[in-house]
């Protein structure tokens, strides 16, 4: 019986050795991973002078830098359409007829209503003519007189309305033939023969087609309230047009709005934007049509020879305290930097002896990749260039970092 109870007591203690030998290794576990520094994997770039060029991307479409649309002036059976979509005409061609017969009617009874008019003028002015004479001779009376010198004025106002009328008809008539106001391409043509139109003198005709000069295209693209104080007029532009994907084309920037054009009004989607024509200076192998889409590059500004770091490396970080002593008290306190609380720095990570130190830096121009910058030291340096956590987040003044670049591998 005591044998057993001895070996009971032997076990209870080797298990409570075993349970503080695991605590005690628990415990020293916990006390190097709290005292080990975190090191964090960063990428880095060596600060270099670059140019660099500002650009406005914008998207829009292909159109001619002259195009004439031809709609109808009178109402009628279109008769006769020599051209079809895609025709080349010259000035002065006939491009559209329509039915005459009704204008040709109408300056005809004109014509006969100015011979009335005519004849009724040179009766009047022979009366005139011959009271005139018989007043002079005292044979009339002055009544009489009167009446023919009213007759002939009548019969002078009737004369020249007869001959208002026949002009308005000659011009009405001739506007049932359409001639090609330029010479270009048939860029469009909305209508047929057979097809009646309609057109007047205070509203907007019938479009029938659009006469463009294809040998001059340019871009018309929206560019946003934000970006367009930055583009001038001359700014090179490189097009690239879907149809055309292997292409730059070059143009420059020739016309600016100064009216806005504006979408969703009223709503969480509004838009205003600034329509920029640019004139292209189009390849001969290059077949540009109205209509096709396109993104525009706008080489707003550039700088020569700047210091510029990856867009990516620069991020914010709140102002640093400085500390000053206050004689009067004898202790030291914080006070606040001379920027407001919400306004942080502009930084960028500079790796040295294994450490990222902070830089505070000013901004520039920026193109697709890299930002023009200007900080103590930064060239030559190694700035952190990713990860996105690392920058955004993770790194302070002082952090520890391990550089780990992409190196190109040599085949074999």
């Amino acid at each position: 019986m005591a044998n057993d109870t001895k070996k009971k007591s032997k076990k209870k203690l080797i298990i409570l050795v075993g349970i503080g030998a695991v605590l005690l290794a628990l415990g020293v576990l916990v006390i190097m991973g709290s005292s080990r520094e975190t090191i964090i994997t960063v990428q880095t770039e060596k600060v270099e002078r670059k140019t660099i060029t500002q650009i406005v991307t914008a998207t829009g479409k292909i159109q001619p830098e002259t195009q004439v649309k031809i709609n109808a002036e009178v109402s009628g059976e279109i008769t006769e359409l020599p051209v079809r979509e895609g025709q080349r005409v010259r000035k002065g061609d006939l491009v559209v007829r329509i039915k005459p017969d009704a204008y040709q009617a109408q300056y005809e009874r004109a014509q006969a209503a100015l011979a009335v008019s005519e004849a009724n003028l040179v009766k009047a002015e022979s009366e005139h003519k011959r009271v005139s004479e018989l007043f002079e001779k005292k044979l009339v009376s002055e009544a009489e007189m009167e009446i023919a010198r009213a007759s002939f004025q009548s019969a002078k106002a009737s004369y020249a309305q007869a001959n208002a009328s026949l002009k308005e008809a000659r011009e009405t008539l001739a506007k049932t033939t359409i001639y090609a106001p330029m010479s270009g391409v048939v860029s469009q043509l909305n209508s047929e023969i057979g097809e009646r139109v309609s057109g007047s003198t205070f509203t907007q005709g019938t479009e029938i087609m659009t006469i463009a000069d294809l040998s001059r295209m340019e871009a018309r693209v929206d560019v946003g309230e934000n970006d367009i104080v930055l583009v001038s007029m001359g700014d090179t532009a490189r097009v690239e047009v879907d149809a055309y994907m292997d292409r730059k084309i070059i143009g420059i920037v020739s016309q600016i709005a100064n009216t806005a054009k504006s979408t969703g009004l009223g709503t969480q989607d509004q838009v205003t934007n600034f329509e920029v024509r640019i004139l292209l200076n189009t390849p001969e192998d290059v077949r540009l049509r109205p209509g096709m889409s396109m993104t525009a590059d706008i080489e707003t500004e550039t700088h020569g020879s700047v210091l510029a770091v990856p867009i990516q490396s620069v991020t914010v970080r709140a102002p640093k305290k400085e500390k000053t002593e206050d004689a009067s008290e004898g202790e030291v306190v914080m006070q606040k930097s001379k920027k407001k609380d919400d306004d942080l720095d502009e930084v960028v990570f500079v790796v040295a002896d294994g450490k990222a130190k902070t830089v505070i830096v000013k901004r520039g121009l920026s193109d697709d990749s890299h930002v023009e910058v200007t900080g103590e030291g930064l060239e030559g340096a190694d700035v952190v260039s990713g990860p996105f956590k690392a920058i955004n987040r993770e790194l302070e003044n002082e952090s520890k970092v391990r550089v780990e670049n992409k190196t190109s591998r040599q085949p074999g």
